[in-house]
Parts: C-alpha cells; sequence; structure tokens
C-alpha cells in the first residue's frame, strides 16, 4: 500500500447490522424479533436487547481494517437513525466521526440507501480525483453496478459483508473482500448472561464498617489522603489506562497488516503508521518511551521481534 492511498468508506448501515442479526441468530429472526424497534439495554424487551447486544456490530473493526488500505478520507453510514436499534450506535458513531446521512423508510423498510450511497460515492469520485481506494460495507448485489464502474474509474474496491447475506456475484466485483467476522478485532459474539437474582436470605456477615471501625480502634487510625497523594494515585492510574490501550493498538494494528503478510512478519515502522490511522493521538513518547522501537522491544511477552539485514526491526503477534 502506498503512503498516498486515500481511503473513502460507504457503510449500508442497516444491511449490515440486519444481517449480523440474522447471521448470529438465524435468517428472519430481525423482522420476526421486530428488533428494528428495540435497542440494547433499553429494557423494553429483554430477549431482543440481549441479542441485539450479543450481535452488535464493531464499526472500529470495519474502519481499522479500512485504514490498512491507507488514509481513511471520509467514511459515510447510511440509515434511518430515528429507529432505536440504529441510535444506539451513536457513541461508536461519534467516536469514529462517521458521517451521518438520515433516510427515512419510504416504502415498509426499504430506504433507498444502495442508490443514495451509490451515488454519493461516484460523486464524491469525480469531485475528489486523490480517493484511491472505495470501501463497500454491505453485502447487497445492487452495489454490482457500482464496483464495476469504481473499477473502470481506475479505483480499487474493496467490499465488506455479512457471510450468508452477501451476494456471490458482488465478491466477484470487488478486487478484494472480506467478510465481516473475518476482520481483525471482531470477536465472536458472546452471550449476555443475565443478571443473576439477589440472595433473599438474611445477611448473617459482620457489617464491614463496624470491622474496619473495630480495627482503627486497635491500633492507630489510617492517614487522610491529601491532595497530592490523590492526584499522583490518579496520574498513576491513567498512565497504567494510556499504556493498556496502546497494547491493545499495537496489537490490533498487528492483526490488520498481517491481512497482507505471508508469514505474519510487518517492518516496525508501517505497524507504528497503522497504529496512528487508527488512532492519531497514539504517542509513544507519552507513554515514557524515547522510541517506538523501544516501546514494541518492552512486549516481547506479545510480540516475537527480528533485525534485518538493513537494520530495521520486523515484528509479528507471538
Amino acid at each position: 500500500m502506498s503512503d498516498g492511498s486515500r481511503v473513502a468508506v460507504y457503510i449500508d448501515f442497516d444491511n449490515m447490522v440486519i444481517s449480523r442479526y440474522d447471521d448470529v441468530h438465524g435468517s428472519g429472526h430481525w423482522r420476526r424479533d421486530e428488533a428494528r424497534r428495540h435497542a440494547p439495554g433499553d429494557g423494553s424487551d429483554g430477549d431482543v436487547s440481549r441479542r441485539l447486544a450479543e450481535a452488535e456490530v464493531d464499526l472500529g473493526a470495519i474502519i481499522d481494517y479500512a485504514s490498512s488500505f491507507g488514509t481513511v478520507a471520509q467514511t459515510r453510514a447510511y440509515a434511518d437513525w430515528s429507529v432505536p436499534a440504529n441510535a444506539a450506535y451513536k457513541r461508536q458513531l461519534i467516536d469514529r466521526a462517521v458521517d451521518l446521512v438520515q433516510l427515512f423508510a419510504t416504502s415498509g423498510t426499504k430506504n433507498g440507501a444502495d442508490i443514495r450511497l451509490s451515488i454519493d460515492a461516484i460523486d464524491d469520485l469525480f469531485q475528489h480525483a486523490d480517493i484511491t481506494h472505495v470501501v463497500v460495507v454491505g453485502g447487497d448485489s445492487d452495489y454490482i453496478a457500482l464496483a464495476q464502474r469504481c473499477k473502470r474509474m481506475g479505483r480499487y474496491v474493496v467490499g465488506i459483508g455479512v457471510a450468508g447475506s452477501t451476494s456471490r456475484a458482488l465478491v466477484a466485483a470487488c478486487d478484494d473482500f472480506s467478510s465481516y467476522s473475518d476482520l481483525p478485532g471482531v470477536s465472536d459474539p458472546t452471550v449476555v448472561e443475565a443478571a443473576p437474582e439477589p440472595d433473599s436470605s438474611p445477611d448473617t456477615s459482620v457489617d464491614a464498617s463496624t470491622d474496619a471501625s473495630t480495627d482503627a480502634s486497635d491500633g492507630m487510625k489510617a492517614a487522610p489522603k491529601t491532595p497530592a497523594k490523590k492526584a499522583a494515585k490518579a496520574r498513576r492510574k491513567s498512565s497504567k489506562g494510556q499504556e493498556a490501550q496502546a497494547i491493545s493498538l499495537l496489537r490490533r494494528a498487528i492483526q490488520v497488516g498481517a491481512e497482507k503478510s505471508d508469514d505474519g512478519w510487518q517492518h516496525s515502522s508501517s505497524v507504528k503508521s497503522q497504529m496512528q490511522r487508527m488512532d492519531s493521538t497514539f504517542k509513544e513518547k507519552s507513554l515514557g518511551f524515547s522510541s517506538f522501537r523501544a516501546f514494541v522491544e518492552s512486549h516481547d511477552d506479545l510480540l516475537e521481534t527480528k533485525l534485518l539485514d538493513n537494520g530495521q526491526l520486523s515484528v509479528r503477534l507471538r
């Protein structure tokens, strides 16, 4: 991939959410459960809310994968955002700075997303000649013509869809196609366990506050924390949180890059570039490392490293 590559991402959001739900819970369950009327954790229907949570689409995984082809110049998602099941993705959409296109249903549940998405994509290619890659997220066969036209215009077309709900002809029309469930960072659906019923038996345990006060009276009372100590503790906690996020980002960036590597080995410079495309705030110096190489080598429990003849460092996950 050239560093000058620029990527435009177009997401048929309804298509992905519905397809993922049916993929996890069985064909036709979205319509049968009337899932569009619910949202995870809204309490309106416990079973449907739980199923929506189990089939949640990870937008981050989609956009991170798109960024492996180049700088993501724009990301648009098309849906009826007044629908509770779609509105529940508000935080993910905001965090990823996704441009939302509102499409009310014009007939039943049809909102014309395929037509609007295709028109916008072609219009963007005429207006922005620097776009080199087009990522179409959705498995509808209506996108075959879009993929063909983009290729004729000299763009590299990447498709992402849900297995079992994707047109085989669309797969053939794309230069590169990936199943959503195969994207780096996408985990298998997890069952959300119901909260356990509270124990109605009487509590015979000793009250913790009473016990603590007894201990305190027997010995010296703990000195209250000063503002300086509290601030230091908060900084340590924040630092640990930042490093944990950086490690997670490192792992995900390597997983994304490994999709294009035969043996999993990647230059550390490529990994850093991918990390910064995924999260522009990443700076190894803010974590206390003098260089990215030092950051990588400090996590030898996670990574294998080798030094090439030209002095470059290569890495891969253990």
